[in-house]
């Protein structure tokens, strides 16, 4: 009976003893597959940041990353808030840029842009949009439905018109129109700021809501706008809305 239990006792030995190399080899096993993957990962990175190094250059002491019909993934960067692409050859916005949630912060001028996409609305956390020297021939009006918008600067393009519905964006501060053949002339009332004010609003907020009152005025509309209840009169050859 006694040689039964230590023989009993010898075999559970030997069991736990296997059972822990056995555990041993499979966790080496495990952290092999990650290391190896690691080093995939580290291999795949190596070859990537030599792909991106070849599309790196230096102009004018910056440093600039070549994108334009390449295949990286802006898609991805959905928390990305600041994102600069002026001075490249873009025709109109990607629809990756347009898709990112978080983008707060845009620059697309001197680029090639001919018109902006309807669906510019999508970047509602938007607050900032530089558009300089483009060529830009119209906005659409889905743009009034950019709520957060407060920066927009649209100097040196070729826009012929100013949209009426741009009047109705509450939250929009600064504006840029300067350089544009529109086809209205408006004069501003005399002002007693300083020079760089007045070159800053000559084609600024109120000269946006002269001209959108003189085109209105030349169609036969009237329109007044007011901030502070946010109401709109219109009035003319159809009757009174308000």
């Amino acid at each position: 009976m006694t040689e039964n239990v230590v023989c009993t006792g010898a075999v559970n030995a030997v069991k736990e003893v296997w059972e822990k190399r056995i555990q041993k080899i499979n966790e080496d096993l495990k952290q092999e597959k990650q290391f190896q993957k690691k080093l995939v990962r580290i291999w795949e990175e190596r070859v990537s940041l030599t792909k991106l190094k070849e599309k790196v250059t230096r102009e004018d002491g910056r440093v600039i990353l070549k994108i334009e019909k390449e295949e990286w993934k802006l898609s991805n960067l959905l928390k990305l808030t600041h994102l600069d692409l002026s001075m490249n050859h873009f025709t109109t916005i990607p629809l990756a840029v347009l898709n990112m949630p978080a983008l707060e912060w845009l620059d697309m001028g001197s680029n090639r842009l001919e018109q902006l996409p309807g669906t510019i609305e999508r970047m509602q956390s938007l607050h900032t949009l530089w558009l300089q020297r483009n060529e830009i021939t119209c906005l659409p009006e889905t743009i009034s439905n950019m709520k957060n918008l407060g920066t927009l600067v649209l100097s040196n393009n070729k826009l012929q018109d100013i949209p009426v519905c741009m009047e109705g964006m509450a939250n929009l501060r600064f504006v840029n129109f300067r350089d544009n053949p529109l086809k209205f002339e408006v004069a501003l009332p005399l002002s007693e700021s300083t020079d760089e004010d007045e070159e800053q609003e000559l084609f600024g907020l109120q000269f946006m809501y002269t001209y959108i009152q003189e085109s209105r005025k030349r169609a036969g509309i009237r329109f007044v706008y007011n901030r502070d209840i946010k109401s709109f009169l219109f009035w003319g050859n159809t009757g009174v809305y308000i």
